[in-house]
Order: structure tokens, then sequence, then C-alpha cells
């Protein structure tokens, strides 16, 4: 810590929490936490290797598919420096400036994840409201666009947020309450004026909560698509085509409402369950997309299991 001229001690350093009350076994959890990483990165790393080398899977559901993958593996690594430190190591200190790098990479890889979730449910609109038109528009060059629009998007929304977070004074208090930064996290440790960090973060959520409407949307005109159908097999066959993306929709955003929801309204819950939740919201997406890809889809299930007999 240093002495700022307004006679304040300035933090330099915060600490982040492992499993509250829990400390003394931190190196026993490290082991499935550890295990969720292993698994999160060869699933993902295997997504995109299959999709890469098998050209039947040239096609635009699965380069969504990829663009999912490569944020599930930017989530992963994004918060594994940290988590190792605190149950690997017992290190739970981290500087000011390498916390505000690591909420940037956190939420810029989380609305990127929002942003794919978002295109791949208007993909399975398309696919079944309009199947004959649905390669001509969505070309391998409009997809491409679309990768770079969605990275575009999800930096420039989190891009301020290390900016806001440096020019605040954070006095006294330095303890977080998660095993990594987030920058709601961060600013509720400012003594000075933090209107703007408050706003801005509204902001960036509400277009998270945008991303989920229009998802809901995507899939109203879906199921309304559907109903349309006159044979009830080729219905079923068409909504069969969206599990696994009702999957990912549902692994990813129902942890980030039931965590919103316990801060909200639920403040006497226990911190360690706090933690658990937030940590699942970082753990969980990352190991369960490519399992729920692979078990739900034919074509990545044949191309893993050919590509595993082989070797």
């Amino acid at each position: 810590m240093s002495i700022s001229n307004t006679s304040h001690v300035e933090v330099t350093t915060f600490f982040l929490v492992g499993m509250p009350g829990l400390e003394y076994a931190h190196i026993w959890i490290s082991i499935p936490i550890c295990s969720v990483y292993v698994v999160a990165f060869l699933g993902n790393c295997t997504i995109l290797f299959v999709i890469k080398t098998e050209p039947s899977l040239h096609e635009p559901m699965y380069y969504f598919l990829s663009m999912l993958a490569l944020s599930d593996l930017g989530l992963s690594l994004s918060s594994l420096p940290t988590m190792l430190r605190i149950f690997l190591f017992n290190a739970p200190g981290i500087s000011a400036n390498a916390c505000f790098a690591q909420e940037f990479f956190i939420h810029g890889f989380t609305v990127l994840e929002s942003s794919v979730l978002l295109i791949m449910s208007f993909d399975r609109f398309l696919a079944i409201h309009n199947p004959l038109r649905y390669s001509s528009i969505l070309t391998t060059v409009r997809v491409a666009k679309i990768g770079i629009v969605l990275s575009f998007r999800s930096i420039l929304l989190v891009l301020p947020f290390p900016f806001t977070l440096r020019r605040l004074k954070y006095c006294q208090k330095s303890q977080l309450s998660h095993s990594y930064c987030l920058h709601q996290d961060v600013m509720k440790l400012a003594c000075s004026d933090n209107k703007i960090n408050v706003i801005y973060g509204f902001f960036v959520a509400l277009c998270g909560m945008v991303d989920f409407i229009l998802i809901a949307i995507s899939y109203f005109l879906i199921l309304k698509t559907v109903l349309g159908i006159a044979s009830q097999k080729e219905q079923l066959k068409a909504l069969n085509t969206c599990v696994s993306h009702i999957c990912a929709v549902l692994i990813f955003y129902l942890p980030i409402i039931n965590l919103s929801i316990i801060h909200r309204f639920a403040r006497h819950v226990s911190p360690l369950f706090k933690v658990l939740m937030a940590n699942v919201l970082l753990l969980v997406p990352p190991l369960m997309n490519p399992i729920v890809y692979c078990v739900k889809t034919r074509q990545i299930r044949v191309r893993v299991v050919s590509k595993l007999c082989q070797k």
C-alpha cells in the first residue's frame, strides 16, 4: 500500500477468496477444480480440432460452435491464474493492474459467449424457417464477418472497465468476494465516487439481458415455425437440432441469473454459497458445452469417436 496526497492509505493489492471456512482444505479442493479446467480445455480443443479437420463440418452451425469453444477457452484461461494461486499456492493477493486486466478478459469473453449464443439462435431459426436459402444467406464470408463483429462488440463493450476502475481511489478495503476479479466486485471497494462505473456496468448488464431476450424471441419464432409443419416426425427432427443450443443457453444464463438474484435479494446467504455459485458461473459452461455438443450432436459425436479410434 502507498500513502496518497489525500492522507488516505491507497490500496494497491486486492485479496481474493477461496472457499470461506474451508481454507484448510484448499489443496484438496484444487484437485476437482484443476480436473474441471483440464477437461474443459481438452473438450473445447477437441471440438475445434474436429471441426477444422473435417470438411463435412465446414458449415455455419459448426463455425459458430467453434466461436463458442473459443470463448469458453478464453473464459477458462482468464480465471485459471487466480484459481491456481488461491487453491494450490494459498496466495490470494493480486495487484490492482493485474486485477483490472483479469476482469477485462473475464467480462470480454462472457459478453462474447452471450453474443455467440444469440447468433446461434438466429442460425437455428434461419435453418428451420428457410432451409432452402440457408446456405446462400450464411456464407463462409458472412460467418467470418459476423465473428469479427461479435469480437469487436465484446471488446468495445468492456474496454472502458479497466480505465474507469483505475481512476477510482481504493482506501482501507481490499478484500474481494470471489476467486477472481469482477467489475462490480472491485468498484464496491472504492472510496471515491463510482457513479460512472455503476451506470456503465448496468448498461453492459442490460446488453446481456437484451441478448437473452432476443434468444427467447428466436425460439418463440422457431416454435411457431415448427408448429406450422404438418408432419410430427419433421417437427421433432427440427426441434432436435436445437436441443444442444438450448442446453448451452441454460448452462450459461442460469448461473448468471441465480447469482444476480442471490446478490440482490439473498444478502444473508453464506459467503461460501456465493463463492460456489460464482465459481460455477465460470467453470461449468466451458466444461459442459463440449460434452453437450458431443453427446447431442451426432455429426460431432461420430467424428470424435472416429478420431479416437484412429489414434
